[in-house]
């Protein structure tokens, strides 16, 4: 069963209701008449009022212009032939809810200029209730301007609120759907690297073992510290979410590349001067990605890394003389590459894929620019 407030329209409330205290009114003006179909007809025209101002506000599309138009007709009969202007005052509050902004104006300067008009007749044919009531007549003029008005704009300002709220709310849902993206790849690149080159050591170590157990321990160790060494920065990286530099990941390809039995051919210094960190930070995470990548897939035996800083750009060569890439493989890029790509479009960079006896990466950031410094006493 259906609850008692349920009945009331939910954009409008109980306020269209509430006016209906004030239908008491007229039946004032009605009884006064001596003529018996004058009553009726007031009466009744009172009643299709009550019915049609109803049917507007739950009415939608031509409807609710129909049911209007007919309420506008009804006012200008009720001042006309009972002197009753203040119906004039339910359509101005009507006509301010429409949110359509050509209904709104049309509607509102039609309800105006009958308004008007009819109240200037009732003046000039010198109906006495209008002089008796002149301030009364007055308010309610200023309330067929201003009521629709400032009703359409708190309308107005309230949808343009609750749009903003909801825009806020899907921005608030994208920056959260960023950052774990963000953190997913991190935590990707992060511990895929360290886990191969802890799967390497092992297999390594499984290979010494009965061999030269002496090495087989180092390499041991080796596991060890690097599960430790993961474990730390995962853990930074959670916490604090710290950017790293392209000297302290070079340091770290050394490593795994040595353990995999790939020789290391490095061009260019690795200590930057001009990139900013956050770019150095997505240059660092990306090489991470290419390293592993070439450990993985490319069964090279040589890895290149040229490092070719400009005042503009920043320049990262990272190539291997392996089996190389298709052209569908570079098509259908695998969630690694995909993810150094969105990192790079983040910063405004770019990334190019070359296959051609191996595999080279291009990888392009946008340096920040310092001019020179001047000679002191210029």
């Amino acid at each position: 069963m259906q609850k008692w407030h349920q009945i009331f329209h939910k954009k409008t409330g109980l306020s269209p209701y509430v006016w209906v205290v004030f239908y008491i009114l007229p039946f004032y003006f009605i009884f006064r008449s001596s003529a018996t179909y004058q009553i009726v007809l007031g009466t009744s025209m009172i009643i299709v009022f009550f019915i049609c101002y109803v049917l507007s506000f739950v009415s939608k599309g031509w409807l609710m212009y129909f049911w209007s138009s007919v309420q506008i007709l009804i006012s200008i009969t009720m001042t006309l032939l009972f002197s009753y202007v203040y119906f004039s005052l339910f359509l101005a509050f009507f006509i301010g809810n429409i949110q359509n902004r050509a209904g709104f104006i049309t509607l509102y300067t039609i309800h105006l200029v009958s308004t008007i008009v009819t109240i200037n007749y009732g003046f000039v044919s010198q109906n006495p209730v209008y002089i008796t009531q002149l301030p009364f007549v007055i308010i309610n003029v200023i309330g067929v301007i201003l009521l629709p008005v400032t009703t359409y704009n708190r309308n107005r300002s309230d949808k343009l609120q609750g749009q903003l709220e909801d825009a806020n709310k899907r921005i608030s849902e994208l920056v959260k759907l960023e950052e774990r993206q963000r953190i997913a790849r991190d935590l990707h690149d992060t511990l895929g690297q360290k886990l191969s080159l802890i799967g390497l050591k092992s297999d390594l170590a499984g290979k010494l073992i009965s061999k030269n157990p002496t090495q087989a321990q180092i390499e041991i160790n080796d596991v060890r510290q690097t599960a430790r060494s993961a474990l730390k920065e995962v853990r930074e990286m959670v916490t604090s979410m710290r950017g790293t530099r392209l000297e302290d990941e070079m340091f770290r390809v050394k490593q795994i590349l040595k353990a995999a039995e790939i020789d290391l051919i490095l061009e260019g210094d690795p200590q930057l001067t001009n990139t900013s960190l956050m770019n150095e930070n997505v240059v660092s995470m990306c090489l991470k990605e290419a390293i592993t990548n070439i450990i993985k897939h490319s069964s090279a035996s040589t890895c290149s890394i040229a490092i070719e800083p400009t005042q503009t750009d920043l320049v990262i060569k990272v190539g291997d003389n392996g089996v190389g890439m298709g052209k569908e493989s570079v098509a259908l890029l695998g969630n690694g590459l995909r993810g150094m790509k969105e990192r790079l479009e983040f910063v405004n960079g770019c990334m190019e894929i070359v296959s051609n006896h191996g595999t080279t990466i291009v990888i392009k950031v946008p340096n920040a620019f310092k001019p020179p410094e001047r000679e002191a006493g210029i």
